[in-house]
């Protein structure tokens, strides 16, 4: 724990506002800066809500998403070599890649900063929303660093690799604009107009069938991992079973009551 830290050592907090689950990274003197426990208590955090809960929203305090890894931890973890510091990247790693396992959408809503692991875990979630004047970047290259969260792996995979190795070997900054531009981000908004987009976003998702919203993603994370062809019959399955059940059954009956059909 460092002095930016509360005194019981929480860095990660949470709150449920209706079907909608809330994680906040809480580190706001230090931009929300990577620790241990910062890795262990997001991933805690996201597996937690996620049963009870229709969406997932993950913030930063004090006005910034996230600068990346915690350099007075990565200094005080150094001289304990690779066994010291492999905790820091394995806790926020896996804490990245519970995201494409939970059950529920997650949305990273990105404003101020968004640097390298910060960057990482917005590559990391499902849907990203930003303002349109954040600064994001993968800027592990402008200290002699390399990326540590996923960055060289997920970056190439969003946006393609010309983009991806420009980004990561330049290090320049892209605002939240440039970002939805690249198909980083879903959605941008100006700042006096971020959280009521943010608030209104998560409210549609929250009201969709939280079935449906599961099934939906875990195609899309399955099936980037396959041959289209692959993709297409695993979608089939899907289908076939989901239309069987009762939720999607129930669905189907409002929509012929609805239209008189």
């Amino acid at each position: 724990m460092t002095a930016q830290d509360t005194d019981d050592g929480t860095v990660v907090r949470t709150s449920v506002h209706g079907d909608i689950g809330h994680v906040l990274l809480d580190r706001p003197t230090a931009m929300n800066a990577i620790t241990v426990a910062m890795g262990r208590q997001l991933e805690q955090a996201l597996t937690d809500l996620a049963p009870s809960v229709s969406v997932i929203v993950v913030r930063g305090a004090g006005g910034n998403f996230c600068v990346g890894g915690d350099f007075h931890e990565l200094e005080r973890l150094r001289p304990g070599g690779p066994e010291a510091l492999t905790p820091l990247f394995e806790n926020f790693g896996r804490a990245c890649a519970a995201v494409s396992t939970l059950p529920v959408p997650v949305v990273a809503a990105v404003e101020g900063y968004a640097m390298a692991g910060g960057f990482e875990l917005m590559q990391a979630c499902d849907i990203a929303l930003v303002r349109a004047d954040a600064s994001i970047a993968d800027n592990h290259v402008n200290f002699g660093q390399i990326p540590g969260g996923g960055g060289s792996q997920r970056l190439p995979r969003l946006v393609g690799r010309q983009r991806a190795l420009g980004h990561l070997l330049g290090g320049e900054r892209l605002s939240g604009l440039e970002a939805e531009a690249w198909g980083l981000a879903f959605r941008s908004w100006p700042a006096e107009q971020f959280d009521d987009g943010v608030a209104a976003f998560t409210g549609r998702l929250a009201g969709k069938d939280r079935d449906a919203l599961g099934k939906i993603k875990k195609l899309v994370h399955d099936g980037l991992g396959m041959t289209l062809e692959h993709g297409l019959a695993h979608e089939r399955e899907a289908v076939v079973e989901h239309i069987g059940g009762a939720s999607a059954g129930a669905g189907i009956q409002g929509f012929t009551k609805s239209t008189g059909a």
